[in-house]
């Protein structure tokens, strides 16, 4: 397979056409199954400048191992075991839930999270973080396009909006209170971040400030009932997106933090949020990230069950939605070639400014900057751009109440979903955990436990194989995306190619991926019932 897909990789790539602008249209060569499927994706090619807030560094790979181009002379899509596994594993994440007795009394058991890059920088973000001031975790999958910048704010910023949003009265006004004291102010959250998972630390400030002009507005609200769980998801996404749209109009107190909000609101981003408060679990989607829950049904089959919709123009409901929106002059061109006013595959994202303001907004404000197209700006107005806003951020939300037979839920963003059907990635969680549990021992421990008997057991599980497995679920699907072969089996040889294709070659074969999957506590689950 080695020598036939690689040769026929580089020679498709080095005879495509690419067409130059302020920006490059690719030929995305998508393999899926048995068939490939052609698209055309935009993609930007300017580097950030120098002073710029640039997000270049998070999980590029080493440059032994990813060449940066198909022209170099000497080029090879040779990887080691262990380089392949290096690189598949450098941006694991995973964290399992205890309360001080060490007995887990939470729903959420454990979550496990990846991310592999294709762009350079990659585009796509995730959070996860447990909510301190209202009850609950949270799990975010966030797909960028035009660049990092709106999916890192919206990464960083989306949790605390949602949390904001929960908080009774009395706690935003002991917030409000110690803000305007200067005392130190209780944490809405606690991250569960990977190392790798940078900040826009030059712009906490100015995003701490417009929470609580948020907050604030709240309190003036007057209402002691607040906001119900799927109110409070959809008004946090609408907030936080009209804060991107205000931020990047108002005047800055730096060029850097000019630039940044520039960035952000040109760029766009996609985002799907989990919510799991015990039984209760919301999920709220905008655009084509999605979320499945895995379902162990009680023959010891297993289903799924969609809990979002891909926010595109495959999507009737859409177009629908947006055919009701603007006029019937508009109807044949709001999607053409598949794409919102042909430029854009989600018909619902953050940021992307170009697609929500008026012509005569976009040219005081670029007019207005330096140069944009150092910032890596699109300027581009599309024709039969008449009737704006055509994009929105607000969120379809989804309720579901957890049953014991719900027993875990994956998020993740559509460079997954493009590789793998919702069945075929609930079929391999399922696997996966069947061939954990198969092939970890019990751990029966005999009184007292030594290092001797420890050592043991230890060596016993190793002797079965399971250091053989990912540990990470997340690395498993990740590593079944890009190196399946028809038959739904790892062809390491095509999984090598895969990983080692150059900078401007990967974006053509596969997307930036990004996986978390969340684990259930059955056991958890069942004692609500009883007690319900």
């Amino acid at each position: 397979m080695s020598r036939t897909v690689s040769s026929w990789i580089l020679s498709s790539a080095r005879s495509s056409i690419v067409l130059q602008g302020k920006g490059r249209w690719y030929s995305i060569c998508i393999p899926n199954r048995n068939r490939i499927n052609w698209k055309l994706v935009f993609s930007k090619t300017c580097p950030y400048p120098a002073g710029s807030c640039s997000l270049d560094s998070t999980f590029s790979l080493p440059k032994a191992f990813r060449h940066t181009s198909t022209e170099e002379e000497h080029f090879s899509f040779q990887l080691s075991p262990a380089q392949i596994n290096d690189i598949l594993r450098a941006g694991e994440l995973s964290h399992k839930t205890l309360d001080l007795n060490g007995k887990n009394a939470n729903s959420v058991l454990r979550f496990e999270s990846n991310q592999l890059a294709s762009n350079s920088p990659m585009e796509d973000r995730r959070s996860a973080a447990t909510c301190l001031q209202t009850a609950g975790m949270m799990f975010g999958v966030f797909d960028g396009h035009a660049g990092a910048a709106c999916a890192q704010a919206v990464s960083e910023r989306l949790l605390h909006y949602i949390a904001v949003s929960l908080m009774s009265r009395q706690s935003l006004e002991e917030i409000e209170l110690a803000v305007e004291a200067m005392k130190p102010v209780q944490p809405i959250l606690q991250w569960h971040r990977h190392p790798n998972d940078v900040e826009y630390q030059e712009i906490t400030s100015q995003y701490f400030e417009n929470l609580r002009v948020y907050w604030q507005h709240l309190l003036d609200l007057d209402t002691e009932l607040g906001f119900s769980l799927e109110e409070a998801m959809i008004c946090a996404f609408k907030r936080l997106d009209s804060d991107i749209s205000l931020e990047v109009q108002a005047p800055q107190e730096s060029e850097l933090l000019r630039n940044i909000a520039l960035q952000v609101a040109f760029s766009g981003a996609t985002a799907c949020v989990a919510h799991v408060d015990g039984v209760h679990l919301h999920v709220a989607n905008t655009g084509d990230c999605r979320a499945i829950l895995g379902v162990r049904e009680e023959d010891g089959t297993w289903s799924t069950l969609p809990l979002t919709r891909d926010h595109n123009a495959y999507d009737e409901f859409e177009i629908r939605r947006l055919k009701r929106e603007h006029p019937r002059s508009e109807e044949k061109t709001l999607f053409v070639n598949d794409r919102l006013l042909g430029i854009l595959m989600p018909s619902r994202a953050f940021g992307d400014v170009q697609l929500k303001w008026s012509k005569e907004l976009q040219h005081s404000i670029l007019e207005n900057s330096c140069d944009v197209e150092a910032l890596n700006i699109y300027q581009y107005v599309p024709p039969n751009y008449h009737t704006p806003p055509y994009l929105t951020a607000e969120p379809e939300v989804t309720y579901h109440k957890l049953r014991s037979k719900d027993k875990f839920l994956v998020i993740a963003s559509d460079g997954l979903w493009e590789m793998l059907s919702n069945e075929k990635v609930v079929k391999l969680v399922a696997g996966h955990l069947t061939e954990l549990n198969v092939q970890k021992p019990l751990l029966t421990f005999k009184k007292p436990v030594n290092l001797g008997y420890m050592h043991n057991l230890l060596l016993q599980r190793k002797s079965k194989g399971l250091a053989s497995l990912d540990r990470n679920i997340a690395t498993h699907l990740i590593r079944h995306a890009i190196g399946s072969n028809e038959y739904g089996e790892v062809d390491p040889e095509k999984l090598a190619a895969m990983l080692a294709l150059p900078e401007d070659l990967a974006r053509m074969y596969r997307d930036d991926i990004t996986v978390t999957v969340v684990y259930f506590n059955s056991e958890t689950i069942e004692d609500y019932y009883r007690n319900h």
